[in-house]
């Protein structure tokens, strides 16, 4: 009596452990693939094509493209290793799931890909580099490029010319601000000679063909706050309306003008903020800021997904599971799971006490 009662107990406890097991693939694997298929490619509209750019030709497909920021890889000093596990499992799980379903043409990384670069080794930031590679491979028909942030390489004011070698436009006189400047005039001649509009161009232009250019960047455009925020992804309301500091939470007013006025973009694309944004410059110029990739950072994240023809584009975002919902499925599923245990196993003992009494 004693192995049968022994043996039910076990088989209950089989049934329970493997109810957890399921959980775990769920939580862990199949969740990131129940929410992520939701998110589908915007289309391009027809009534917004930019009618002063020359029509495509029919070669020329649309570029699908997905953007992301601020993953924040955690780093020896910060880092506990089970909090280094669960987020980079995240950003993995949800990368490699987003590459899967959706298979991006190209994929654009916006600045902190990681937590402490500007204070790693040489030797520890190969390492970084080393699990930077692992957790966001690509296939061979997708290219990958990020943009430095200043958890990569430090504020603007704190770059050396070592760390900028490894991996910024303020107008304030660092000795990054000159040479980006130049930079920046010189793409800017280099679209007037794709369109035309310049008298002392040669053959040897690098634009071969004009469209208005889209700004990818780790800083927001000057705003004051995200009070003018309204989005999903926005940042929480106690914080909202703490006002930035010019060059440390947004470029400088000054940066911001000089940039539009230089390449008058159509899209500016940017992070750093660890929350979603999205406003309008000069009428037509959107700028979206996309929030903080981890779950560390931001508890529902999301991404953004863009299709771009050489005049006209369409941007959607796309939503990754929260770490709330997940935290609340394994709560309430380890609770039932015990609750079935526990009952299975009173049922069996008042069982085998009626026997016993009959």
């Amino acid at each position: 009596m004693l192995d049968t009662r022994a043996s039910t107990y076990k088989k209950y406890l089989t049934v329970a452990v493997i109810a957890l097991i399921c959980v775990f693939i769920f939580c862990e694997y199949l969740l990131y693939y129940l929410v992520l298929i939701q998110c589908t490619w915007p289309t391009l509209d027809a009534r917004k094509v930019d009618v002063s750019i020359v029509q495509p030709v029919p070669e020329e497909t649309p570029v699908h493209a997905m953007f992301i920021a601020d993953t924040h890889l955690l780093g020896s000093k910060n880092g506990h290793w089970f909090d280094k596990l669960k987020r980079e499992w995240q950003m993995y799980r949800a990368f490699q799931t987003m590459v899967t379903l959706h298979k991006p043409d190209i994929i654009f990384i916006l600045g902190d890909l990681f937590d402490e670069g500007q204070w790693s080794s040489s030797a520890e930031f190969d390492q970084y580099v080393q699990r930077f590679h692992s957790l966001f491979s690509v296939p061979k028909n997708t290219h990958l490029y990020v943009v430095a942030g200043n958890h990569d390489i430090g504020f603007h004011y704190a770059i050396t010319p070592y760390l900028n070698q490894r991996m910024a436009l303020e107008g304030d006189g660092c000795f990054l601000c000159r040479p980006a400047e130049i930079a920046l005039n010189k793409i800017a001649a280099q679209l007037k000679c794709a369109k035309n509009t310049e008298n002392s161009c040669n053959k040897d232009n690098v634009i071969s063909r004009y469209s208005r250019p889209i700004i990818l960047q780790h800083y927001p455009m000057y705003r004051e706050s995200d009070e003018i925020c309204n989005e999903l992804d926005q940042a929480p309301d106690e914080i909202k309306n703490i006002k930035f500091r010019e060059g440390w939470e947004c470029l400088s007013r000054e940066a911001s003008e000089q940039v539009l006025d230089i390449l008058n973009p159509r899209l500016i694309i940017n992070g750093h903020t660890h929350h979603g944004c999205r406003r309008i410059h000069r009428k037509d110029i959107f700028e979206f800021t996309i929030p903080s990739f981890s779950w560390r950072n931001k508890d529902n994240p999301s991404l953004l997904l863009g299709v771009f023809s050489p005049n006209n584009y369409s941007v959607s975002k796309c939503y990754m599971p929260k770490e709330s919902t997940e935290i609340k499925i394994y709560i309430i599923s380890v609770l039932c799971i015990f609750v079935y245990f526990i009952i299975k196993c009173k049922l069996k003992q008042n069982r085998h006490y009626l026997l016993k009494f009959h």
